[in-house]
């Protein structure tokens, strides 16, 4: 029996992109057969193995922690094999062979949460990226495809349920309190794929009927009780598989579609062909306890794992480097799902508030990495926000380029091409290219260089012609010093100041390091509105007066376009005074304008509540760092909170206004409810940063009042950030009912620590010490430790507190948990590898942090890797 807890201590060697050879061996066909236990579950697997071509090498098979209880090849006992460190090896004749091998594990002892594993009394699995080879030895790599028959057997009283991938084949009662059943997927594929889960378990169902006439059974597995809060889930799977079909094209493809709800998971959820297992937290939803953003989260991931069946499943990686294949298409998916389900302007910003707050500072740091990586230690550390969400903008590029007719054309081809295949990010590309009639050779640098592309604009009038240069260059990154010209499609119109409208928008491709675009018919200078919909994933350098700000912020027919003329006009005005480069005339002029946007936005009858706002949100203390070379956190945060406090202030009639009129708005799921709860929320925000104790007063009436978490929870979030001593009572008496209304429940309970160690309050550092010796805290639970402890490094003036106690923090987090859980512990690292970006007393101390980490001994691959680069880089 062997404990799965431990991790290797030795580096793993580099793996290079460009040192891929195909699989010498393949293996058609695989049987698993499960005894289960806690604590001790017998695996017996079956290969079916194949030589592929002329190749002569031994079968290797990856194991990880993994012990060989016996070997059998055609069935007759074999001892003509060896271990190579965690590998199986046999040296084997001919060309096909059945392969036998018995293994037995302890998922109760597998707190690394990959393989199989325990999870409050069930057993589930978790194989992506090389989760299989804790379960059994395989060539545990993502271009050999199999079909897979899974057999298992267990205490009917303890695993009433027991489900697989594909359909259910056979299943039976045994007279000794056991049951079994057997699952077959009939379409093959990679071993990450993999899925086992059994337990005691509840079904919601329902079907859904494909274009074709199939019917599909569908199943939402869950914990008894629970199967009330999954509604949302269950319509967000069918609204999912009817939009795959109308606008790609693609049909579901087997008879029922599970997904099982699993409270101890490393990620938000797994895409196994035909048994989704998902983190709780993306399926259960209640008006109770889940808030808006939770509702939509959930519909988001649903839809990205099913939309996974084809853009991943049925199409695969040919090799770990091409996640971008699979993840960055899918994700490019799931935003499209989610902009047609709601409101698509608003979907767009989030995406890009997203990507400015995750991935441009992951291209400017020092694990900057193309979204097709050229090496890698440890694959799990490549699950980023480059790989998913750049690589989500750059196939987005495409279909800028291409027109969405032309690039469904494209797709098509490449589904058409490569079912049943895995594939390249190179074949996706040449599919496009071909289906849509595009050339995209220069396109391909979007794929191979790492960095955030900055395009300069500069904008002249002479005449009735108005010109436009643009230049645009790509920074260093880690091991890439030098960049080539990237293809950049920029979605751009100009606007006539006297009538406030433009002439039609119009494309314009830099490809280039600089180019002149000129537009004729202009008797005065126009107003530049460029990126629109943020056509490519760029920084923009804009020369721009405040007054063209101020037009864009209330001409600008895009949505997203008014919103960054908003969020420009915010950002160079905190950046000036961050900088020290204000002088008071002008930061009174700033505060102005930013203030008659803010009103007319307030004021504006022919905006929505959703979009309205999104335009009423600060830029992220995070964002305004990164238009710093060296950014200290404390000033960033006393302005930001300064202008805060000034629009609370300046407009505290409208905010008091604004917070009356959205209370009225009874509870209900559509939009302009959802609009009201997210504004109402919005104005306690601006009053508390002016009036403390009227807003403490209004949030304490809206969390007394609320019939849903989203009101509760902003009511919460207002009340825990003031730090005033006459408002600390309702503070406390609020967080206390919170735990005491909600105990029991994890996810919810999971916010009470989110909402403390994200606050604004001057102890928040005091208060997650406090909280991390809370009965209800463990780091063997993903979900809570990053409820405490993300939120927390996400929460700049508690984490980068000047005695460097958030960084000591965090450091400490990461050697406790490192030993229990090294996927999850080498997620913390990153915040402290920034410490280039801040300034120099900061920087030491969190530079520190990584050279303690890295000289503790046992480290795990996971934050070994994350650490090098973050002290290298």
């Amino acid at each position: 029996m062997t404990d799965l807890s431990s991790t290797p201590a030795v580096p793993a060697p580099v793996i290079h992109r460009a040192d891929y050879r195909p699989p010498e061996w393949l293996v058609p066909e695989i049987a698993l057969d499960f005894a289960l236990s806690l604590t001790a579950t017998h695996v017996r697997a079956d290969l079916e193995v194949q030589r592929v071509g002329t190749a002569s090498g031994p079968l290797r098979l990856d194991g990880d922690g993994i012990a060989a209880k016996s070997v059998l090849i055609d069935g007759t006992a074999h001892n003509d094999w060896y271990m190579d460190g965690d590998s199986l090896i046999i040296d084997l004749p001919g060309e096909r062979h059945t392969v036998t091998i018995e293994t037995e594990i302890n998922p109760a002892a597998n707190t690394q949460l990959s393989g199989l594993y325990a999870s409050g009394g069930m057993l589930c699995t978790q194989c992506e990226a090389e989760g299989f080879r804790r379960i059994t030895f395989f060539p545990d790599r993502p271009d050999v495809l199999s079909r897979y028959t899974v057999r298992m057997t267990g205490e009917k009283a303890a695993f009433p349920v027991l489900l697989s991938n594909g359909n259910p084949v056979a299943s039976g009662d045994n007279a000794d309190g056991t049951h079994w059943a057997e699952w077959h997927d009939p379409w093959p594929k990679p071993s990450y794929l993999f899925a086992l889960v059994a337990g005691d378990l509840v079904a919601s169902r329902d079907s859904f009927t494909t274009r074709s006439g199939r019917r599909v059974d569908l199943a939402i597995y869950v914990r008894a009780g629970d199967e009330t809060r999954t509604g949302h889930a269950m319509k967000a799977l069918i609204d999912s598989m009817r939009w795959d079909e109308d606008v790609y094209g693609r049909e579901y493809d087997l008879d029922l579609f599970n997904i099982v709800a699993v409270a101890d998971f490393n990620a938000g959820a797994m895409e196994n062909k035909g048994l989704n297992v998902f983190n709780t937290r993306y399926i259960l939803a209640d008006p109770e306890t889940a808030t808006d953003g939770d509702y939509d989260a959930i519909e988001g991931v649903v839809a990205h794992e099913y939309f996974h069946n084809w853009s991943g499943n049925r199409v695969t990686c040919r090799d770990w480097f091409q996640l971008s294949l699979k993840e960055g298409f899918t994700v490019l998916r799931d935003q499209q799902f989610s902009a047609d389900m709601g409101s698509a302007p608003v979907k767009r910003i989030e995406d890009v508030r997203i990507l400015r707050a995750a991935q441009f500072p992951e291209d400017s740091g020092p694990l900057a990495h193309p979204i097709r990586p050229d090496a890698y230690q440890e694959i799990s550390n490549f699950y980023t926000a480059t790989v998913y969400n750049k690589g989500a903008e750059v196939i987005r590029m495409m279909t800028v380029l291409a027109g969405p007719e032309r690039f469904r054309r494209g797709t098509d081809l490449y589904f058409d091409r490569h079912d049943g295949e895995a594939a390249t990010c190179e074949d996706f590309v040449r599919a496009i290219e071909d289906g849509a009639e595009l050339d995209l050779g220069q396109f391909r640098r979007w794929y191979e260089q790492a960095g955030t592309p900055r395009v300069t604009a500069t904008l002249t009038h002479a005449g009735d012609t108005a010109t436009l240069v643009l230049s645009q260059t790509v920074p260093a990154t880690p091991g890439q010093p030098d960049k080539q010209p990237m293809v950049i499609p920029l979605r751009t119109a100009l606007f006539d100041r006297a009538t406030g409208q433009h002439r039609g928008e119009q494309l314009l491709v830099l490809t280039e390091p600089e180019q002149t675009f000129t537009f004729p018919g202009f008797t005065a200078p126009p107003v530049l509105s460029i990126n629109r919909g943020f056509s490519a994933p760029v920084a923009i350098d804009l020369p721009m007066e405040t007054a063209d700000l101020v037009f864009l912020a209330a001409h600008d027919d895009d949505p997203f376009a008014r919103y960054e003329a908003m969020q420009q006009l915010m950002v160079r005005h905190l950046v000036a005074a961050v900088s020290g480069d204000l002088p008071d005339e002008a930061r009174g002029e700033g505060l102005a304008a930013i203030r008659d946007v803010y009103a007319s936005v307030l004021a504006d009858a022919a905006l929505d509540d959703l979009m309205r706002g999104e335009l009423l949100i600060l830029p992220g203390e995070g964002y305004i760092a990164e238009q710093l070379a060296q950014a200290d956190p404390s000033r960033i945060h006393a302005e930001r909170e300064a202008l805060k406090r000034w629009l609370g202030s300046q407009l505290a009639g409208p905010w008091q206004a604004l917070h009356d009129r959205c209370t009225a708005v009874p509870y209900s799921l559509e939009a302009a409810a959802r609009g009201a709860r997210k504004l109402k929320t919005q104005a306690l925000v601006y009053l508390a940063a002016s009036d403390p104790v009227e807003a403490a007063r209004r949030a304490k009436a809206q969390y007394d009042a609320a019939d849903n978490m989203t009101d509760r929870q902003g009511a919460l979030m207002v009340l825990a950030g003031i730090g005033t001593a006459e408002c600390d009572e309702a503070r406390r008496a609020a967080l206390a009912d919170f735990h005491a209304r909600f105990a029991g429940n994890a996810l919810v309970i999971d916010k009470w620590f989110s909402i403390q160690a994200s606050a604004l309050h001057p102890d928040t550092l005091a208060h997650v010490t406090a909280l991390a010796a809370h009965p209800d805290f463990t780091l063997t639970n993903p979900n809570r430790v990053r409820a405490l402890y993300m939120a927390f490094a996400a929460n700049p003036q508690a984490f980068h507190a000047a005695d460097g106690a958030g960084y000591r923090m965090i450091a400490d987090l990461i050697l406790k948990l490192d030993p229990i859980n090294g996927n999850v512990a080498a997620r913390f690292v990153p915040p402290l590898g920034r410490w280039r970006r801040i300034e120099p007393t900061r920087a030491a101390l969190m530079r520190a942090e990584l050279e303690r980490i890295a000289a503790a001994p046992g480290l795990s691959r996971d934050v070994r890797e994350q650490v090098s680069k973050s002290l290298e880089g």
